[in-house]
């Protein structure tokens, strides 16, 4: 399989070199023009038909992605990115992930995988210390940080987690309007777990290491109850917790920020160690099999 690493870095730098007016087409058409087959999968188009319309532009900054127009704040942290080499630092990560799957006979449903690593808004991703990533479209995947010395040495953690929302989802259907708590715990909890598998515990992420054990424990029973709901806005009530339930208008659950993450990973290992069952075994796996056999909801 064919890796393409996006140069953002290149892009950045041309980018907050030019008039602020002309950076917004800059970013769609340059930046994002490649990844335009993802976009469309998830009805984003570069440009809307209508002015201040839901294009990319504002996916981006709901996603928190950098405000193109902050060229101080974007080139301090590109400037971080470029002396911790974190491009190179993605380049191999992805590379150890492709050659973990192809030995565990796993593939991805696509040509070529395309990786852009991009600059995040500090302010927007605060509760997840300041990196996130988008890996749902098989063949793309995009990360997006405020660099800092926590999500730093987190890259290829973050890499690895969206690398397998790009395996899974070659095996096994995601639909907006019937998913699952249950399925996207399963689905949640296997790309944490792929991550530690390749990179370990030290690297796992906030949304499963924030949780004590008497946070956890409740998250686990109320996540019990509500295993079958289905629909997006539903599920993101207990995906994302409290915090981001407020923030994106839906009723909270009365759960802490990213509950159904860390719920999701623990039953993933629950499962993988009580029956011995290897990351890549448990990627083919139906969400039923895992939940059902790795007794975190039968306590």
């Amino acid at each position: 399989m064919n890796l393409v690493m996006e140069k953002t870095f290149e892009q950045y730098e041309k980018l907050f070199s030019m008039e602020e007016q002309k950076r917004e087409d800059e970013f769609r058409y340059t930046m994002m023009k490649p990844f335009e087959n993802m976009w469309n999968a998830i009805q984003v188009p570069l440009k809307a038909k209508e002015s201040n319309g839901y294009d990319v532009m504002m996916a981006v900054k709901m996603l928190g992605y950098l405000d193109v127009r902050d060229a101080e704040t974007g080139l301090k942290a590109l400037q971080k990115l470029q002396k911790s080499h974190a491009a190179e630092t993605a380049a191999s990560a992805l590379r150890q992930c492709m050659r973990f799957a192809e030995r565990g006979q796993l593939r991805i449903n696509a040509d070529e995988i395309r990786f852009g690593l991009y600059i995040a808004d500090p302010k927007r991703l605060q509760l997840q210390k300041g990196y996130c990533g988008f890996g749902g479209i098989p063949g793309f995947i995009h990360v997006w940080i405020d660099p800092n010395s926590y999500n730093l040495p987190r890259i290829p953690s973050i890499i690895a987690h969206e690398f397998h929302h790009n395996l899974r989802f070659s095996y096994a259907d995601f639909h907006h309007g019937s998913v699952s708590v249950g399925d996207y715990l399963v689905i949640e909890g296997l790309a944490e777990s792929f991550a530690k598998e390749l990179f370990g515990e030290e690297q796992l992420g906030p949304w499963v290491t924030r949780f004590d054990q008497e946070d956890l424990q409740y998250s686990i029973e109320v996540i019990h109850e509500v295993l079958d709901v289905k629909g997006f806005s539903e599920v993101s009530r207990y995906m994302f917790g409290d915090p981001i339930a407020k923030e994106q208008g839906f009723e909270p659950a009365g759960l802490s920020a990213f509950a159904g993450y860390a719920v999701g990973y623990h039953a993933v290992q629950s499962f993988m160690d009580k029956h011995q069952v290897t990351i890549n075994e448990a990627t083919l796996l139906d969400t039923e099999t895992v939940l059902s056999q790795c007794g975190l909801f039968s306590k």
